[in-house]
């Protein structure tokens, strides 16, 4: 129960990795804000902000299940106020709510555009600035973004869904910088391989032989929220390089199937995360 005490909001949690990395911050002993649109079931997106708060209650767990567009400014505002009202601190922020669009620019209607960099970037950007000052009255916390460490040569294809990915990743590491002396850490957190989750389903990335579990990313973010305010900030961490050192040798056991091979994060023939 090492996050006994405190309060976590994670947007983009009815399903995926949003909802792993919630329940895993549960079993911790964290309060936890489900913040994403579904309310009701839908077949073809499995889970609702109401199931994964039956999911807290069955382990014990207190939640706050919040219907939020993240589109929307004031829901955003209405979001960080009901928590205070609910439990009255925010000590951790996880941004991992996200739109894919992986298509080139001659491929990218103006929708499109405005859906990756609202849900992406500037919720990203909002959420961060509404949490803070109660971060601040707490003595501290943290903010994790999912986006990956900023390489250019990963955009050909894919422009507009990267400039809102890294636009997250830049927004780790300024406000990093600017909450230091509050004890505010601000990281942004990337996995190396495929990660099972809707998107990859639903674009075809693979299949199970290729991916992990979203558990990685769940222990690689209690890796980081269970340090001290303050100790790790201003970083793009990679799960796995950030797990090994934490000890973690055995990958396996994030493997969907037991005899699979994890398909490293590759774009366009570049390996995601590393720099030339």
């Amino acid at each position: 129960m090492r996050l006994k005490g405190k309060v976590a909001i994670v947007s983009g949690a009815s399903r995926g990795i949003g909802r792993t990395i919630a329940l895993a911050l549960a079993k911790e002993g964290a309060k936890i804000v489900i913040a994403a649109k579904t309310v009701e079931p839908n077949p073809k997106l499995p889970g609702t902000i109401h199931t994964v708060a039956a999911e807290i209650d069955q382990l014990g767990g207190e939640s706050l299940a919040v219907q939020t567009n993240l589109r929307n400014a004031d829901e955003i505002d209405s979001l960080v106020r009901q928590t205070m009202e609910r439990f009255g601190r925010i000590d951790i922020l996880i941004n991992n709510a996200g739109a894919l669009w992986w298509y080139p620019v001659a491929q990218t209607p103006a929708n499109r555009f405005d859906l990756v960099m609202d849900v992406n970037v500037r919720a990203t950007f909002l959420l961060s600035q509404a949490v803070l000052p109660h971060m601040k009255a707490a003595g501290g916390g943290h903010i994790i973004n999912m986006s990956p460490p900023i390489d250019f040569s990963v955009m050909p294809g894919k422009v507009a869904y990267m400039i809102s990915k890294f636009g997250m990743t830049m927004t780790a590491m300024g406000l990093a910088k600017e909450v230091k002396k509050d004890r505010i850490s601000v990281n942004a957190l990337w996995p190396v391989t495929l990660i099972e989750s809707f998107a990859t389903i639903n674009f075809g990335l693979g299949d199970k032989s290729k991916w992990r579990k979203a558990d990685i990313l769940a222990d690689a973010t209690l890796a980081i929220v269970t340090k001290a305010p303050g100790e790790l900030t201003g970083k793009a961490l990679l799960d796995e390089d950030l797990l090994r050192k934490e000890g973690i040798t055995d990958f396996s056991v994030y493997n969907c199937v037991p005899d699979g091979e994890p398909m490293r994060i590759v774009w366009d023939g570049v390996e995601a995360g590393k720099i030339d």
